[in-house]
């Protein structure tokens, strides 16, 4: 973690809070569908008070999810993608790279399997070939 910068890490602790809340996220939905709705409008889709409304926007936009224009006495709220993008840039491509070669020396397996006598005698090839073929239903199973 010390390629990152503190603030950084700090940012992205902030956003996986704002969307551990389902209220949190149904507002991501809504902003994302109806781009520039009003606090009011907004509110209105909630059972919940207009406080506990703008309680979770404020959360919503210190991590930065979520941006408002005000024109006047109205308060026009938008959805930042950019912090989620950041987040799965972040994880998907670390791990995407890990499971893209594991993937590789798996089918290169299946495609070229290895004769017993070439991997160590009798006992020691059939057990090699059992660890390796649990090994790729691991793999399989958490891809999945």
């Amino acid at each position: 973690m010390r390629d990152q910068p503190a603030s950084t890490l700090d940012d992205m602790a902030e956003v996986f809070d704002a969307l551990g809340n389902s209220t949190r996220r149904q507002i991501l939905d809504l902003l994302r569908l109806t781009p520039g709705i009003s606090v009011g409008e907004l509110a209105g889709h909630f059972d919940t008070t207009r406080v506990a409304v703008m309680h979770h926007l404020r959360i919503l936009e210190d991590s930065g999810l979520v941006i408002s224009l005000k024109e006047g006495r109205v308060r026009q709220l938008f959805h930042n993608p950019v912090p989620i993008q950041l987040i799965y840039d972040r994880w998907t491509t670390e791990y995407g790279g890990f499971w893209g070669s594991k993937m590789a020396d798996v089918k290169y397996a299946i495609e070229h399997p290895q004769p017993a006598e070439t991997q160590g005698g009798s006992d020691g090839g059939d057990r090699q070939a059992r660890v390796a073929r649990r090994d790729s239903r691991k793999d399989r199973r958490r891809l999945a």
